[in-house]
């Protein structure tokens, strides 16, 4: 797909949207502190809350594995379909032939025990309630779902892009950016040769690799092409029948994992970072797996000197790194002290997790350089809470507001962990006593800080204060919808801006309707 053809596919909703009304009007004020009373009274039953937040406008979700998106039953479903078997634990798949009784499309059909303690086994659902918890972590437990549905995601990326998309419509999110490779991303990057490699050696190494691993993204991109292609037609987009997932906007994050051997790791961000300069619809580049494990921890400062290496060489490549995904007491001290600082001084415009901050030698530093950098933070909180066992008060969300870091909100692997983006804003009004204000810039932020292409329709990250050519919340006049046409952030900007006054009159106007009948 064209930059162009890339650009347009969310202009005519959010042109179409557009009004002479100046939507930064003052009377907006007065509105959000209505609705924010709303929200206040809502929040004292669960189950009002969610309703009202079910309809919130949530921009983006910036920090969400595709893999990770999916639900267990999704996966039992594909299982069944390739003849799968289930694993001689109970816990996930394997290849046929199968023992009897085991074959997955016949637990699915008529067993349904063993169903549901398969959807544990692929998730966290079971967990999260008290099944297994003497016998594995949270973070043992989600970690291990990977391998165990992985036989049953092969081949089903495009069914994968399908359903993360009717999560997000469903859920009132107009953007995700997915973290996902073209499959032979990862097959060439783990196919590396088993060399040596450390700070010095990087160079060489890229010189000897790099044009090769760069002459395959161009048989990367059309891997993508055909996941989306079936995806649109399993939709049926552009049709009548074009089904809500397909108003999406969809961008991608391409990966590495960490804790794989160097050589490994650096081929797959040679080519992450070349994709992510050829193809518009992957916006930046990330590394994965958990910080904890042995090789991830040993090769931090590696891994930090090749983001640096490659930042270098291609300078237009966003960067996200996951980083202070840690806890007290699951890693030595040392590895607490500075993974958030390094990562924002090699180059991240955001963290994720960031959780550890308040544990590192420079911490208030850290979070000084990333509110006035604006480097922000993604903030997982059911991610957090399932494997890291951080959550309400302990958790750092507070702190970097109160720091001024810029906050998003985000689901992390929704599927795995059985939540969506409406559960982790309802974490953060009853956990963390967020208003309406406060889930209002979080919303306005994983827009303004995502990696989609384009201007901002705000000036300084000020949601008041509108680009010139649309100075005043005007946004008919020629100037402004040629400025819209030219940025894909700023019609996504646009189009939250007027869901959010949408949503407002209609709170409002409930609630005068519910006074008036009682």
């Amino acid at each position: 797909m064209s930059r162009t053809r890339a650009c347009l596919l969310a202009l005519p909703a959010a042109l179409s949207l557009a009004t002479a009304t100046p939507l930064a009007a003052a009377p907006v004020v007065g509105r959000e502190a209505a609705v924010g009373a709303i929200l206040a009274e809502a929040a004292r039953d669960p189950n009002e809350l969610r309703l009202f937040l079910h309809r919130l406008p949530k921009g983006g979700d910036l920090h969400n594995h595709l893999s990770g998106a999916l639900y267990a039953e999704d996966m039992i479903a594909w299982a069944g379909e390739k003849g799968l078997c289930l694993a001689p634990d109970g816990a996930g798949f394997v290849a046929p032939p199968c023992a009897p009784g085991a074959a997955v499309a016949d637990v699915a059909k008529d067993r349904p025990a063993l169903y549901g303690a398969l959807v544990d086994s692929l998730s966290t659902r079971g967990w999260q309630v008290g099944v297994g918890t003497g016998a594995s972590s949270g973070h043992d437990q989600f970690f291990a779902t990977f391998e165990r549905f992985a036989p049953a995601l092969i081949g089903r990326d495009a069914d994968a892009m399908i359903a993360a998309r009717r999560q997000a419509a469903g859920d009132g999110v107009l953007y995700l950016e997915l973290d996902h490779n073209p499959p032979a991303l990862l097959e060439t990057a783990l196919g590396a040769p088993a060399v040596a490699l450390d700070v010095a050696g990087l160079g060489d190494f890229y010189s000897r690799e790099a044009p090769g691993l760069v002459a395959r993204v161009p048989a990367m991109r059309a891997q993508i092409d055909a996941e989306e292609a079936t995806a649109r037609q399993g939709m049926a987009c552009g049709t009548a029948k074009a089904e809500p997932g397909c108003a999406i906007a969809v961008h991608y994050l391409a990966w590495a994992l960490r804790d794989v051997p160097p050589a490994a790791v650096f081929r797959a961000l040679i080519l992450a970072f070349a994709l992510a300069e050829q193809d518009p619809r992957f916006v930046g580049v990330n590394i994965v797996q958990p910080e904890d494990w042995p090789v991830a921890r040993a090769d931090y400062d590696l891994h930090m000197a090749m983001f640096r290496f490659l930042a270098q060489r291609h300078p237009g490549v966003a960067m996200s790194m996951h980083a202070g995904e840690l806890a007290f007491g699951q890693v030595p001290p040392a590895d607490l002290r500075d993974h958030i600082a390094k990562a924002v001084a090699s180059g991240a415009r955001r963290i994720g997790h960031g959780v550890d901050i308040a544990y590192e030698d420079q911490g208030r530093e850290t979070l000084a350089r990333m509110a006035r950098e604006g480097v922000a933070v993604e903030i997982n909180l059911t991610s957090n809470a399932v494997i890291l066992g951080v959550k309400g008060a302990e958790h750092p969300l507070a702190l970097y507001r109160r720091h001024g870091v810029p906050v998003v909100l985000a689901t992390d692997d929704e599927g795995v962990l059985r939540t969506d983006l409406t559960r982790e804003y309802q974490r953060a009004v009853q956990e963390h006593g967020l208003g309406y204000a406060d889930l209002k810039a979080v919303s306005r932020a994983s827009l303004e800080y995502s990696f989609a292409p384009g201007a901002s329709l705000w000036r300084d990250h000020h949601a008041d204060q509108w680009a010139k050519p649309c100075a005043g919340g005007v946004v008919t006049t020629p100037a402004c919808r040629s400025f819209l046409a030219g940025s894909e952030k700023a019609r996504l900007q646009l189009d939250l801006e007027q869901r959010f006054a949408r949503f407002e009159e209609d709170a409002l106007a409930a609630t005068a309707s519910s006074k008036k009948n009682t």
